[in-house]
């Protein structure tokens, strides 16, 4: 039996050590399909609810298996699906391969059935790298570049084969001429930094007096280089949100998650700070930086296309993180007078007390907060955590406290809803021996993470550690979007939008043979962890909880507090509960150890 371009095509992917391709069926992928019933389906095909879930299972195993990733589905409506999911990827610098069907050549510009233009589609999304293959002889130089492209600039690509194309005999490229035969595997150079501006950033570290770092995603193969130079620096550590999983929240100077969700150990940190290192981070929200004029700052980021925006950084350092920073320590000089740290270190240790008391503030019926302060007492300091986009990434920026090998994400830049079902789904492909737990709001449960607790229910036998647990926020409310309206806007809750449908989570959960428990009080919380975290399958905490505590940032400005009153006076449905918990909340910054459970 001949081999086609599809079966070529798998084979090339097994070479790459590819494992799992997360996709949906179509017809316009149908030669694929059957090369992978020939190959006895390997790499396996893991078949998500939609093919956006399938474009958030790559993202997710990228993230948190670190190479590569793929996905697939079908010509026109399929193709289109994952473009979500792909600048999810795209944003948060994750290299994930869609391959994607066509209608055959012979149909192209005749406006057919499904016929859409993918390279038009594409262009954007995988602006680094989208090619149609539309002879045999193409097929491993498109598919080792896009590959290659994916890692290297860690970004989404995209390989287009039509339906007919799929279906034919393999021919490899020849040794002739307009042929271009390609190979598989890559060394990978360490970026090793200018030496002369290593020394012109250690000149600027070592002048300063009063110094932050502020580290990303890009630190996290440098935590242990990112610890010497605080200790040397006498310096606290703050984490933009994608890399809050680099370090320990263990160690008495991370100050914790930056931004609006940040903390206020690192807000204080930036507006008092005469010196700033950043490593690895490419955070947006230049407000909650230094003042302009106010810091000396240093960067080292990979990405020479990245790297000085930002801030007035004086040193731009492009290189690897961890060998640059190596290159640095020698010449920084330890700072003896730890007065900055340790006023640092005293209002971290604060922090996590008044973290502590702001989930115990009674609510109706459960305070949100306390869902992830509970599992962060409990948390395996193994787990892959994945945070939905909305009131779930608050919580889970400033609850839950990393520790040991404990990874974390969320769709850091594009904030889309629905990924972290799917995302926890990719994490267990990556890692079958690791626990995973998504959170997620009930609007983003509803929009996509109910349909994939099917795609759990089908595969988690194949798991070595069969635990995945999703825990609901269930308030009924799309609640971020209505503390949007009240903070910024000075709107009222608009019931139409934002009131969600009633339905009970964890009887679905529990009607497809995953574990699931209902939660209605928040004593109930400690043992619904234990269980779930303890479990024989996955399980879905459907937990009821209040959508008037409010997520309102420490550092909030006093024109966004006005906005929100105005809003609650203008007639919002929830204004009473909303001033009884945000006043209760809020007292938790001002009180000594205090627990308002009443």
């Amino acid at each position: 039996m001949s081999t086609t371009v599809a079966d070529r095509l798998l084979e090339r992917l097994r070479e790459w050590g590819v494992e799992q391709v997360f996709g949906y069926p179509g017809d316009g992928i149908n030669g694929l399909l059957g090369a992978f019933s020939r190959a006895d389906d390997q790499p396996r095909f893991i078949q998500a609810r939609h093919e956006e879930m399938a474009a958030f299972e790559a993202v997710g195993y990228a993230k948190f298996g670190g190479g590569p990733a793929i996905c697939m589905a079908t010509s026109g409506p399929g193709a289109i699906h994952l473009l979500n999911g792909l600048y999810d990827a795209k944003l948060d610098h994750v290299p994930v391969v869609a391959i994607v069907g066509q209608t055959n050549r012979t149909a192209m510009g005749g406006s057919y059935q499904q016929e859409v233009d993918l390279l038009s589609l594409f262009k954007d999304v995988a602006s680094d790298y989208v090619q149609m293959v539309t002879v045999p002889e193409q097929l491993p130089n498109v598919l080792d570049r896009a590959i290659r492209v994916a890692t290297s600039r860690r970004a989404p690509t995209a390989v287009i084969i039509p339906n007919d194309v799929q279906e034919l005999e393999y021919e490899p490229p020849t040794h002739a001429f307009k042929m271009v035969p390609s190979s598989v595997g890559t060394s990978w150079p360490t970026v090793d930094a200018d030496d002369a501006a290593v020394r012109a950033a250690a000149d600027i570290l070592n002048a300063g007096s009063k110094v932050a770092l502020l580290i990303g995603q890009g630190a996290r193969g440098a935590a242990d280089e990112v610890v010497q130079v605080a200790e040397l620096l006498g310096a606290g550590v703050a984490k933009a949100l994608l890399g809050k999983d680099v370090l320990s929240d263990e160690l008495p100077f991370v100050t914790g998650s930056i931004g609006l969700l940040g903390t206020r150990p690192s807000y204080e940190m930036m507006q008092d700070c005469d010196t700033l290192l950043t490593v690895g981070s490419n955070f947006p929200y230049t407000q909650f930086m230094p003042e302009l004029d106010q810091a000396r700052a240093v960067q080292i980021d990979i990405d020479g296309t990245l790297i000085g925006m930002r801030y007035p950084y004086e040193v731009n350092l492009v290189g690897d993180a961890r060998a640059t920073l190596q290159a640095l320590i020698p010449r920084l000089e330890r700072k003896e007078d730890r007065g900055w740290r340790e006023g640092i270190e005293k209002k971290v240790t604060r922090w996590w007390e008044v973290m502590d008391a702001e989930a115990h503030v009674a609510a109706k019926p459960i305070n949100p907060m306390r869902i992830f302060s509970e599992f962060s007492e409990q948390a395996p300091e193994n787990c892959l955590i994945a945070a939905d986009s909305g009131s779930a990434a608050n919580w889970y920026a400033r609850q839950v406290r990393m520790r040991g090998t404990m990874r974390g994400t969320l769709s850091g830049t594009l904030a889309t809803m629905g990924p972290a079902v799917p995302y926890a789904i990719g994490a267990k492909f990556a890692h079958p021996d690791r626990p995973a737990i998504a959170f997620e709001g009930d609007g983003a449960m509803q929009m996509n993470g109910l349909a994939e607790l099917l795609t759990i229910a089908r595969y988690h036998r194949e798991w070595s550690d069969p635990r995945l647990v999703v825990a609901v926020l269930h308030n009924n409310d799309l609640n971020q979007v209505t503390w949007e309206l009240r903070a910024m806007g000075g709107t009222p809750r608009f019931v139409e939008s934002q009131a969600l449908p009633d339905t009970s989570y964890a009887d679905f959960a529990a009607s497809i043979g995953l574990g699931a428990l209902t939660i209605t009080d928040p004593e109930q919380l400690a043992d619904a962890w234990r269980q779930a975290l303890t479990a024989d399958r996955p399980f879905v905490l459907d937990v009821h909880c209040d959508p008037d505590v409010p997520p309102i940032p420490p550092h909030a400005t006093l024109e966004q507090m006005t906005d929100m009153a105005a809003a609650l006076i203008k007639g919002d449905t929830s204004r009473w509960g909303v001033i009884k918990e945000g006043l209760k909340t809020k007292a938790q910054e001002l009180l000594p150890n205090a627990h308002a459970d009443t």
